[in-house]
């Protein structure tokens, strides 16, 4: 039954269950509201960071906050998972927005959410357990510096003087650049990290992004207050309302249906040609594997912390479902948030319902808030991307797996860091999935072993061999070259498959080639077959071979048969 719910995919299973299954009562409600209006608290500045570091206006990182976490939330197989715009996409989203504008970064959305239901109705929602944790550390640690290095310019205040479209190019602009540091921004930018630092330290039970901000924000009006200037969301982004109103810094307007690629943008429109779309498939593909990761390691730290298993294929059809839904409201790509879940949880979460608080206060933030949410200073956003950056590099494990780990587990790890800030994420995550195989491959292999046992009523033609372990492609070869250089002495040799967990077409192969190049004059017994291999002899119609080749159910029959049954000791008998 348990499998079943695991394995199934249902729409809108976790609210179903936490809502109605399990019963809601009116206390539940109250507290699912109050964690909502704590988690939006936090959503607001995050979502305009997040979208300001993807290329894109301030208020789309709200429409996707507040459209796609809605239905997420109601279509979603994780019962306290809240989704909106996160860091780890910046990486993918940025050139996407840079080459094909706000039309076709929407598109883009649009086709990672098709690709993201279809792997949850062909429910390979678990495939986030075969993805080690040395790749999944390497591509987050990866993503975060880069991540990091895309928020100098906003933090310091710097004029760019070159392109930054990769993290070498970006460091090199950087330093060119630093000549025309603005102190105000830095400033402003140092007090709002140097809050978000600070606030854990006083154990108060509230995130400490909005102090954060504020802070930041009474350092940027005191500045102003002396004549300097300080870059914001509203001197930077501009708007036009349907109506030919212009405004600045965020329109206090909720979000409208559009079709993605018709929605007004700077940048030019996006036409539907074979080549944009082929263009825009790897990037959407990216999203989607991308947002599958992050969504399900979400859920599973959340599994974790409430100790009620999520449904991963039911999670993928509604993270599916919102990067659908979302780019028709100018949301852009959307997956569920682990800082943000978390806090959920912490402040008293007990169902979707708070997910969905959170959506809302979002969008009412931008009716009643907008007008303020223009005065917020980039520098501040900037340091909130820092901190977040630094939680999600996932530091002290890094650390902790370079002390203690294989130096495999270790070499994978560093591969993926180095891949993903210097080419390609998804590079990245199939290379150090490779590695991780092999490396796996390898261990397993390793583990496979050729033990004689002595017997001293043998007599010095026969020999006794046990094998533990897989016969698989990698470790059966070596084993079978083994046996063929130390029985090379005797006639009779006994194998006992008692350790034989599995046989694959390259151990039956390795089986087979060894017994091809045996002497005619040598007889191998083969004793305690197990279920599979035994199936995988049958299979290949491996048989019996008079006077070379036989098979006994255990070392007794094969003593009978040697006329040593009555005088072996029985621990060779019965091992």
């Amino acid at each position: 039954m348990r499998r079943n719910y695991i394995t199934r995919v249902r729409l809108g299973i976790a609210l179903y269950n936490a809502c109605i299954r399990d019963g809601y009562s009116l206390n539940r409600f109250i507290r699912d509201i109050l964690a909502g209006i704590t988690v939006g608290i936090i959503a607001i500045p995050l979502a305009m960071a997040l979208a300001i570091a993807s290329g894109v206006p301030p208020q789309y990182g709200l429409y996707t906050a507040g459209v796609a976490g809605m239905v997420a939330a109601l279509a979603g197989g994780s019962k306290l998972s809240v989704s909106g715009p996160t860091a780890a996409f910046i990486v993918i989203l940025l050139p996407v927005s840079q080459q094909f504008g706000l039309q076709g970064l929407l598109v883009a959305t649009l086709l990672s959410g098709i690709i993201l239901t279809i792997m949850g109705l062909a429910r390979i929602g678990r495939v986030i357990e075969y993805i080690p944790l040395p790749v999944t550390l390497g591509f987050t640690a990866g993503i975060a510096i880069t991540i990091a290095s895309m928020q100098f310019v906003d933090f310091f205040g710097l004029t760019p003087t070159v392109a930054s479209d990769d993290f070498i190019t970006r460091i090199m602009m950087i330093i060119s650049s630093l000549s025309t540091l603005q102190w105000g921004d830095t400033l402003v930018g140092l007090t709002t990290l140097g809050v978000l630092v600070l606030w854990p330290k006083l154990r108060i039970n509230f995130p400490g992004h909005l102090p954060a901000i504020i802070a930041g924000l009474l350092v940027m009006l005191i500045y102003q207050w002396l004549g300097y200037d300080i870059q914001t969301i509203g001197s930077k982004f501009s708007y036009i309302l349907p109506n030919g109103d212009e405004g600045k810094g965020i329109p206090p307007v909720l979000p409208s249906f559009v079709l993605p690629w018709n929605i007004p943008a700077e940048t030019g429109n996006f036409q539907w040609t074979w080549k944009n779309i082929s263009a825009l498939l790897p990037a959407a593909f990216s999203m989607a594997v991308l947002g599958a990761i992050e969504s399900l390691l979400c859920a599973v730290i959340l599994d974790n912390m409430t100790r009620i298993k999520h449904n991963p294929n039911s999670e993928l059809l509604g993270q599916g479902l919102s990067n659908v839904v979302a780019p028709f409201f100018g949301g852009i790509t959307s997956t569920a948030a682990i800082a943000r879940s978390a806090v959920n949880f912490k402040a008293g979460a007990t169902s979707p319902v708070s997910a969905i608080v959170h959506s809302l206060f979002v969008l009412a933030a931008l009716l009643f808030f907008a007008r303020y949410l223009s005065y917020l200073p980039l520098a501040a956003m900037a340091a909130l991307l820092f901190m977040v950056a630094w939680n999600m590099s996932e530091a002290k494990k890094v650390k902790e797996i370079i002390q203690k780990a294989p130096k495999g587990d270790i070499a994978v790890l560093l591969v993926c860091l180095f891949l993903t800030v210097f080419f390609d994420m998804i590079i990245a995550i199939s290379i150090g999935v490779v590695l991780a195989a092999l490396l796996f491959m390898k261990n397993i292999a390793d583990l496979t072993k050729l033990t004689e046992i002595d017997c001293e009523h043998f007599d010095e033609t026969e020999i006794l061999y046990t094998i533990h372990g897989p016969l698989f492609f990698a470790a059966a070869e070596r084993i079978f070259s083994e046996l063929s250089e130390l029985s090379d002495r005797y006639q009779t040799i006994i194998l006992d498959w008692t350790g034989v967990t599995l046989l694959d077409v390259g151990g039956l192969q390795a089986f087979t080639r060894f017994m091809e190049d045996l002497d005619e004059n040598k007889r191998i017994m083969i004793c305690n077959v197990p279920f599979q291999p035994l199936k995988t002899l049958a299979r290949a119609k491996i048989q019996p071979i008079e006077g070379r080749l036989d098979f006994y159910s255990s070392r007794l029959e094969v003593f009978k048969v040697l006329n040593h049954g009555s005088n072996v000791c029985i621990e060779v008998i019965n091992p």
